[in-house]
């Protein structure tokens, strides 16, 4: 997710990088495919998305996706986009960018798969439709909170007068560097959007190592904050933890369509997966299009996959991961149409002191029960330039080089079955033409322990 102050963070940090000598730009291998992008996006599969579009797309949908630009005419999303509105200030148009990372959360929601001769990457929610609003995320010029959270605000209000029913918003700022005042302001934006049955969901951000901090607006009253899961069902280690987590899912490993020359990405954070919590939103809304809001949220809440069932929510994984696969074939009943499912009393949370990450001992044990959460192995991450809330993404590469990260969690769901894989993965683009190598991702950290064998496997039963 993007942050306001990402950019000064990835200079150090790459400057660190070059000093030890350890590369994170392109190389001189050329890609091998493995792999097709299809085959590569774990979440579809785990997901069951090949069932759902059975039921439903997403078509008739609108999702309002907040972020820093989009290509427009990539092959995976031509036609998915309707006209849009820069917030910005920044030249160029909602068709610029200063990154890809409007383009890949809108990827995830809805591409196509039509680049890449019809293997490109596929959105969870293929037939709904994005109405692309541009902001200001920190990498074009300097931005303060005022401005950040104004613009968003703006977003939202406009996509509201244009119908939008769900709005994402992969973008986030500190807690402690917003003015009571602007807060205040964007607070009743999205009360005005609410009240007028709009689903607006938000990254809780990626600082649970460093901190912990709050952020919005993934912790204000009436969003839907989203955390983070792996391909093996566990919470990310930099996913935030607190009393704003409503939902986590999919955000590791993530492929998408993006701004490389290759035009895909891997990328991860609570970015990726609030836009895979938009599109199930969009899927269930599309299937029942006389619920309201309240109805479709309460339903992807009940339908949550936990690690014991009936189990209340905790600040790691709020009330569980997303199952719209679940939410479409055994709903339950959607509860009344005018209540929120959320309490009525939540608060924002203090932004002093923030909270420590949690803990493995402060989750129960997994058992066996459906999921519709991830498999396979899981693969070391460089961080690179973060967008405001939650995803950091990386060109699909062809060639691997040292670095050292961290990626661990707390197991929280049950899985369907896991991929046996003695060594990491590494993410490949199938030859396209003019392809050129990007850049590479490191090998696990030495801590770093395979799975085991699926035969041994308890989620794999």
């Amino acid at each position: 997710m993007g942050r306001t102050n990402a950019r000064a963070r990835w200079r150090a940090a790459a400057a660190a990088l070059l000093a030890a000598g350890i590369v994170v730009g392109p190389v001189a291998a050329p890609a091998v495919a493995e792999d097709t992008i299809r085959q590569q996006q774990w979440h579809l599969e785990a997901m069951h998305a090949s069932e759902m579009w059975k039921v439903t797309k997403g078509q008739g949908i609108t999702v309002a996706v907040i972020d820093s630009g989009f290509k427009l005419d990539h092959p995976d999303l031509e036609g998915q986009f309707l006209p849009g509105k820069d917030f910005s200030g920044s030249p160029g148009g909602v068709g610029s960018f200063a990154d890809g990372h409007g383009t890949s959360m809108s990827s995830l929601i809805a591409g196509t798969g039509k680049g890449n001769a019809g293997t490109g990457a596929l959105g969870l929610a293929p037939g709904v439709k994005i109405l692309p609003l541009k902001i200001n995320s920190g990498k074009v010029g300097s931005l303060v909170s005022t401005d950040f959270l104004d613009q968003i605000g703006q977003a939202v209000n406009y996509a509201v007068d244009q119908g939008a029913k769900v709005i994402s918003i992969s973008q986030g700022i500190d807690a402690v560097t917003a003015l009571p005042a602007d807060v205040a302001k964007f607070s009743g934006v999205i009360a005005a959007a609410r009240g007028k049955g709009v689903l607006v969901f938000a990254a809780v951000g990626n600082e649970a190592e460093k901190g912990n901090p709050i952020e919005y607006p993934g912790a204000l009253p009436g969003v839907v904050g989203v955390g983070a899961s792996d391909r093996n069902g566990t919470v990310t280690a930099e996913s935030e933890r607190g009393p704003q987590v409503v939902l986590v899912a999919p955000g590791m490993d993530m492929i998408a369509a993006c701004t490389s020359s290759t035009g895909y990405c891997k990328g991860h954070g609570t970015s990726d997966s609030t836009a895979v919590v938009s599109a199930s939103a969009a899927l269930v809304w599309a299937a029942h299009p006389d619920w309201t809001g309240n109805q479709v949220l309460r339903v992807l809440i009940n339908t949550a996959g936990k690690a014991n069932e009936g189990a209340a929510r905790n600040d790691l994984i709020g009330y569980g991961a997303v199952r719209p696969r679940i939410a479409l074939t055994d709903p339950g009943d959607p509860g009344p149409a005018n209540v929120s499912p959320l309490p009525a009393d939540a608060a924002t949370p203090s932004v002093a002191p923030p909270s420590a990450p949690a803990s493995a001992s402060a989750v129960p044990a997994p058992v066996e029960s459906p999921t519709d959460v991830a498999v396979g192995v899981p693969s070391a991450q460089p961080k690179a330039e973060k967008t405001s809330g939650s995803s950091s993404t990386l060109p699909i590469v062809g060639g691997v080089a040292a670095g050292l990260v961290l990626v661990a969690g707390v197991v929280f769901a049950v899985l369907r079955r896991r991929r046996p894989a003695a060594q990491p993965e590494v993410a490949q683009v199938p030859p396209v033409p003019s392809q050129q190598s990007m850049g590479a991702v490191p090998p696990p950290p030495p801590s770093y322990q395979p799975p085991v064998p699926p035969e041994d496997n308890p989620y794999a039963r």
